[in-house]
């Protein structure tokens, strides 16, 4: 027994010797092949060289397309093929005037292309061997969530460029509180808002705005409250501090910062026959393509042009009993059709002058149960609250972001996301 440990023990130690004899002569080996490629002039070893990457970033001009922008790097039959695999994910043949791109050379060979869709999305061309990928993937942003905060002079727009912010973030807050206050009618000199946002950042430059976080607004001596929550059903919306959801049945108006020209009435001077009649709508006057929002969920029941002297119109019927119109349209929004459903603010047309109509405005007009009603006056009712089992989350939210909006100071949260 003895005899036999003594010879194992014999074979593990001339084992270790072996490999440290090829360890040794490994190296030196290692040693001579670097030693034969190290520059014979400075006694280093020489770069690597690495293929020549080039990007070409631009703007699509007018009346380019995919092919005028690749026929320098591709076949026709190459292109075709792109655009081809692209029509179920974006087609190429809808790039529009104005959108970045980016060429991706490497050696003088296109490997890649981009294009951003819109502020969200990219379609991502790629060469993988000897063919292309054609995908649709989100834009990265460096996402930074600030305090924005002001005080109303004399419209919302103004404020919000006086606070040093873009007209986007106004229509932002106006949707969240569109519900209970009339930005055409209820802002006045004084009125003050504080927004907890996140900004989006590409190249160290704003490039646009994320989620509304929170926000307070003070309209009139009225303090309005907004919190951003996501329900347990992964749906994320406002809701103000007693946990109730500000989105209601219907918006307050199908327009955006317009002026109402008419009321609903029973007799109205009419401009075009020089008599009174009745008024059953509200007149928003706005510039010439203004776009036009429905203001509830519902489907499309009528779209086309009116002899009657609604010019261009839509009617929707919607869940509730209730059916909206809107008339003198300019044109329709892409894709409007009968029985076509359409969600709350949804674009459905842009404001004209078709039909009977003096000037650019859009004629509103509303019905419950077949009956006309005052769409100023209607007061719809608001959607789900928080439920009770959420409720101690629901308050532990929005004590922390009403902390973080109370901050005047900005939040450094520099994170990486998409859109």
């Amino acid at each position: 027994m003895r005899i036999c440990q003594s010879w194992e023990r014999a074979m593990a130690k001339k084992g270790i010797f072996i490999l440290f004899i090829v360890g040794i002569f490994f190296n030196c080996c290692l040693n001579i092949v670097v030693a034969s490629n190290l520059d014979k002039n400075t006694g280093t070893a020489p770069l690597i060289t690495l293929p020549d990457i080039k990007v070409i970033k631009g703007v699509v001009k007018k009346k380019e397309t995919a092919s005028s922008l690749l026929n320098k790097y591709l076949p026709l039959k190459t292109i075709y093929e792109i655009c081809r695999q692209s029509k179920n994910i974006f087609s190429l043949a809808y790039i529009k005037a104005g959108r970045p791109y980016k060429i991706i050379l490497q050696e003088n060979c296109l490997i890649g292309f981009e294009y951003e869709i819109n502020k969200k999305d990219r379609l991502v061309v790629q060469k993988e061997k000897n063919n292309f990928s054609v995908k649709r993937l989100p834009i990265q942003y460096d996402v930074n969530i600030q305090v924005v905060t002001s005080t109303i002079e004399s419209t919302l727009f103004e404020a919000v460029k006086k606070a040093g912010e873009r007209n986007e973030l106004a229509q932002k807050l106006s949707d969240i509180f569109a519900w209970d206050i009339d930005f055409l009618r209820h802002i006045q000199p004084g009125d003050q808002f504080r927004v907890l946002v996140e900004k989006k950042y590409r190249d160290g430059k704003l490039s646009g705005y994320g989620k509304i976080q929170a926000a307070f607004f003070n309209n009139k001596g009225t303090l309005f409250k907004a919190f951003l929550y996501k329900n347990a059903n992964g749906v994320p919306r406002y809701y103000n501090e007693n946990g109730k959801s500000l989105q209601k049945a219907f918006l307050k108006a199908p327009l955006a910062f317009t002026r109402i020209s008419s009321k609903f009435t029973l007799k109205r001077f009419h401009p075009i026959f020089k008599e009174y009649r009745p008024h059953p709508g509200v007149d928003y006057s706005a510039p010439k393509g203004t776009p036009i929002r429905t203001v509830g969920d519902g489907v499309i029941t009528q779209i086309g042009f009116n002899t009657g002297g609604m010019g261009n119109c839509i009617k929707i019927q919607h869940y509730n009993g209730y059916t909206t119109s809107y008339n003198h349209m300019s044109k329709f929004a892409h894709g409007m059709a009968k029985n076509k459903k359409v969600l709350q603010g949804d674009v459905i047309g842009y404001v004209g002058m078709t039909g009977r109509a003096t000037g650019p405005h859009l004629d509103f007009r509303m019905t419950k149960n077949g009956k006309l009603v005052d769409p100023l006056k209607n007061r719809p009712p608001s959607t789900t609250p928080i439920k009770p089992d959420e409720m101690e989350a629901f308050i532990a939210r929005t004590i922390e972001l009403s902390e973080r909006i109370m901050t005047a100071q900005n939040l450094d949260s520099h994170e990486k996301k998409t859109s």
